[in-house]
């Protein structure tokens, strides 16, 4: 018996009967709709599958020219009810039911002796695409900016025939690319024009009208006056090749972290036989294994973080006490304080003013920003009109009495305290005692920078995360003085910035930083005592994290990891050491990787002791580390609770939902209780 769940929202799929000009008998068009606007997706639960079933029988039963399946505006389908399904996968005998009811749905559509279409008028993904593949058919809208599979990101695998249907429908390299390599770069998804490319859709057509001419269209594919080509799939032994090479990369980068990932590659193997029952079997039964697994239970909760933690940040004020910004000044020309302008132009769409004493570096931070508003008017995602009007609001001037009507003004200067005071000692003569003043600080204390203030109130931290245009997190700081209506004003600006925001304590370096400190301060700690480097930063290959500890510091810079290190020393000495290798590495300016390995000439550079620890040893002491500084930062108050720690370092350091951020891998490996004597969470 299948199994249902009484909270599912249930997508209908709701039948009609639809006359099409030169066709002889009505067309049957399925429409999928769960009775809400575009902001809540039509997915896929028990009742919803079970929906589709009948429309599709009802259909068939009527001898219709040819079946269609859409959905409601803006939305075909975004997969399955993760919610719904989680509550019902309580053994490996319901998984398998519920793999069985999408696809028994499905192939209705695909074995269907009448033609089938998918006309995909928007989010289209996972399960949604399922959908449209088993139709013989698809024409897609070209405004879709979502689809794709995201199953493999969340420690799943396609289960409803994607692994299958895919490949043989545009090849290996496309198929590999979506359902395995886009999910574990954060999930990546197409847009339509891009689906179309790989063959996803027969025929791209524009939103007007898009039902109409998709009706059309479909009524030409019937009655033979269109005829659908489609390249032959290649089944040689590239196929293979494909595969291995990519198996060999992810496993430099996930180090087998990530079950999912070699489930995914197997189906793939299979799929070059062709879509067979026995192949849609192996679907199932990997579903099923990876069902009840650590990683499927972090991946769920990483996404209820994403979805509602990001959405509704603990601690936020009345949103009615946000202050409305019309201009904002930037002090600075650095690329940070470009990315800033450009980031502000287009989300605000207010004015934004540089402000520089020279005049030269002024000019060229400004033209930054009017050439990366170019660059998208050239790969087509902006128009003229809206280009023109972006560069209009940007401007530079060395006086800084510009800022004078400003709402909000955010600097970017170097991270010294005293350089910080003076800035904003300066700023609060110009400026109105009402404008919001912004610190990116990535470690300062932001209430000692507000303290000689007239109004500290005002002051409050936005710590970005590089790139700042694309990295969605932003790190709030209430500092001691911080009044709720500057903070509510820096929450409505983070969300229309289109971040997801977390209020954190004015404690040092805040979250991510404080976090990623330790770890490199662990890695240091082995190195200094005489770890071999290529050790160290193998050490933690088994949690899969998006970069080796060496890379992501020569991301960030060894100066900046020195200098943050340093602030974190001198507030906690006992956890926070000074590595005399990291200050040696960070004076150097010598490369610290090359070609993705470490420099030799660097490595020569080290002076370190005689008791080396194995990667194991070194990987304990980093979560043992880790363990121990999140209960602080949580008995310190510097945020909420501990799902606001997952959330940074999803959001801000990319670490991936198989963790569930970090504090479910404690959870479950044993370090948390360990270590602090109880579990992050229940």
């Amino acid at each position: 018996m299948a199994p249902t769940n009484p909270t599912e929202i249930v997508t209908h799929a709701r039948l009609s009967s639809v006359t099409v000009p030169g066709l002889d008998r009505p067309a049957a068009l399925i429409t999928l709709d769960n009775g809400f606007d575009h902001t809540i997706p039509n997915t896929f639960g028990p009742g919803g599958l079970a929906s589709l079933s009948e429309a599709i029988d009802a259909a068939l039963a009527a001898q219709p020219s040819f079946i269609a399946v859409t959905g409601k505006p803006h939305i075909f389908l975004a997969g399955a009810d993760l919610g719904s399904f989680a509550t019902m996968m309580t053994s490996r005998d319901q998984v398998l039911e519920i793999g069985r009811m999408g696809q028994t749905a499905f192939a209705k559509l695909r074995e269907s002796s009448v033609p089938t279409f998918a006309f995909v008028n928007g989010v289209a993904v996972s399960g949604g695409l399922e959908v449209a593949m088993h139709c013989h058919y698809r024409t897609l809208s070209s405004d879709i900016t979502t689809l794709g599979m995201f199953e493999v990101g969340l420690s799943l695998v396609p289960c409803w025939g994607g692994s299958q249907l895919l490949p043989n429908l545009i090849g290996i390299t496309p198929a590999l690319q979506v359902i395995v390599q886009n999910p574990l770069m954060q999930n990546t998804l197409l847009n339509g024009r891009q689906a179309a490319e790989f063959g996803i859709g027969d025929i791209l057509l524009e939103p007007e009208d898009f039902l109409q001419r998709s009706l059309e269209w479909a009524a030409g594919v019937v009655n033979g006056t269109i005829t659908v080509r489609r390249p032959e799939i290649d089944r040689s032994a590239t196929w293979d090749a494909v595969l291995g090479s990519a198996k060999v990369e992810l496993d430099k980068k996930l180090h087998g972290a990530m079950p999912s990932v070699d489930k995914a590659m197997k189906l793939l193997a299979l799929a070059k036989d062709g879509v067979t029952q026995a192949n849609l079997d192996a679907e199932i039964e990997a579903l099923a294994d990876l069902a009840f697994t650590p990683e499927l239970a972090s991946s769920l909760y990483a996404v209820d973080l994403v979805r509602r933690q990001a959405k509704q940040p603990t601690g936020a004020p009345d949103p009615a006490l946000a202050r409305k910004v019309t201009k904002v000044g930037i002090i600075g020309t650095d690329p940070m304080a470009s990315q800033l302008a450009l980031l502000f132009t287009r989300r605000l769409k207010v004015p934004v003013v540089l402000t520089d004493p020279d005049s030269e570096r002024l000019d060229k931070s400004v033209g930054e920003v009017h050439s990366e508003i170019d660059k998208q008017v050239a790969n087509g995602t902006m128009s003229t009109g809206s280009a023109a009007e972006l560069r209009s609001l940007v401007s530079g001037s060395v006086d800084r009495s510009a800022f004078s009507d400003a709402d909000l003004v955010i600097e970017t200067v170097f991270d010294d305290l005293s350089v910080k005071k003076q800035v904003w000692a300066e700023i609060e003569k110009i400026v109105t005692p009402e404008c919001v003043l912004v610190t990116t600080t990535s470690s300062l204390s932001v209430t000692q920078m507000a303290a000689d203030l007239e109004h500290p109130e005002r002051v409050v931290g936005l710590h970005f995360f590089d790139p700042v245009t694309m990295t969605p997190l932003l790190e709030i700081v209430r500092a001691e003085h911080t009044n709720d209506a500057t903070l509510a004003t820096a929450f409505a600006v983070g969300t229309q910035l289109e971040k997801s925001c977390v209020l954190v304590k004015d404690a040092p370096a805040f979250v991510v930083n404080r976090v990623l400190a330790r770890l490199v301060g662990e890695i240091f700690r082995a190195v200094d005592a005489g770890t071999a480097p290529e050790v160290a930063n193998r050490a933690l290959d088994p949690l899969g994290l998006p970069m080796r500890p060496f890379t992501l510091l020569d991301l960030i810079g060894p100066a900046v990891a020195a200098h943050v290190g340093g602030v974190l020393h001198e507030q906690f000495p006992d956890r926070f050491g000074v590595s005399d290798n990291l200050s040696v590495i960070a004076s150097s300016g010598k490369p610290l990787l090359i070609d993705d390995e470490l420099n030799p000439e660097v490595v020569a550079l080290l002076t370190v002791g005689n008791q080396p620890l194995t990667e194991e040893q070194v990987r304990t002491d980093v979560l043992e580390a880790l363990a121990q500084e999140i209960r602080l930062m949580l008995d310190e108050g510097v945020v909420a609770e501990a799902a606001d720690i997952d959330l940074c370092m999803i959001l801000g350091a990319g670490w991936p939902f198989h963790l569930g951020g970090i504090t479910p891998y404690l959870d479950h490996s044993g370090v948390a209780e360990r270590v602090t004597t109880r579990r992050f969470g229940s």
